[in-house]
């Protein structure tokens, strides 16, 4: 017998809710999150087959490229298996086991309120640090900083890209001159980072982050505020997709 297509099953107001269009911003990101996001409540259940990458990916409306990617980010965390054949598909499985390390167990234990306010603390300080620097003038000093430090995380391989990439985050609060907001986004990096040990580095991610810092400095130097804080804070949000899918 033929195993369902969900597509014809899920309820209606589950349907529209995780697999409506995404937004363009961050589509990959938004993607892995929704497909979390429905395994995780159970909206497709172990055993169950996700509709066809045609359909699901015009219900999401991406490419069908970016799908895939997304699904293959998702099978790698052990949510989902892709099996060949007549009754083929990509299959929903069981909750893959955590790893009960203690920095895990600690995430656990702080829960989704947590999560939810070091996000909302770091899209306060980081955006409000890339509009200050962007007011600020940028002088030759401070372009050649934003520069080096863009420079090294766009070169950075995967073991040192967290570490590059805090150093450019960092580095946009260093420009304006004041100690008070770098020790802010100092402090405010070190709680993300502690979530983000968590999840794996995404490759198509990473790629797209050192576009969207690209921007961001770009804005900064054109002394561009309010295209800073907007940028940023597209970057933020989608970098805040994945902790949620991957962590609640």
């Amino acid at each position: 017998m033929c195993a369902p297509d969900v597509a014809a099953v899920l309820p209606l107001r589950f349907d529209e809710t995780l697999f409506r269009p995404v937004r363009a911003v961050n589509a990959f990101e938004e993607t892995v999150e929704r497909l979390l996001q429905a395994i995780k409540l159970g909206v497709v259940a172990p055993g169950d087959r996700l509709p066809s990458e045609r359909d699901l990916a015009a219900r999401l409306g991406v490419s069908r490229e970016t799908l895939r990617e997304a699904l293959a980010v998702v099978a790698q965390a052990g949510h989902v298996q892709a099996r060949r054949g007549r009754y083929g598909g990509t299959f929903v499985l069981p909750s893959p086991q955590r790893s009960q390390g203690p920095q895990l167990r600690e995430i656990a234990e702080r829960g989704l309120d947590s999560l939810a306010d070091v996000l909302t603390l770091r899209r306060v300080v980081e955006a409000g640090a890339a509009e200050a620097a962007a007011g600020s003038g940028v002088d030759g000093a401070a372009r050649h900083h934003l520069t080096e430090r863009l420079a090294d995380a766009k070169g950075a391989s995967l073991a040192d890209y967290r570490r590059m990439d805090s150093r450019l985050h960092l580095a946009f609060a260093e420009v304006t001159g004041s100690p008070s907001l770098t020790a802010a986004v100092a402090e405010v990096r070190m709680r993300v980072n502690e979530l983000l040990d968590a999840i794996p580095l995404i490759a198509r991610n990473i790629e797209h982050s050192n576009a969207q810092h690209r921007k961001v400095v770009a804005a900064v130097l054109a002394r561009a505020p309010d295209q800073a804080r907007a940028l940023m804070g597209e970057h933020l949000d989608g970098t805040a997709m994945l902790l949620r899918g991957f962590l609640t």
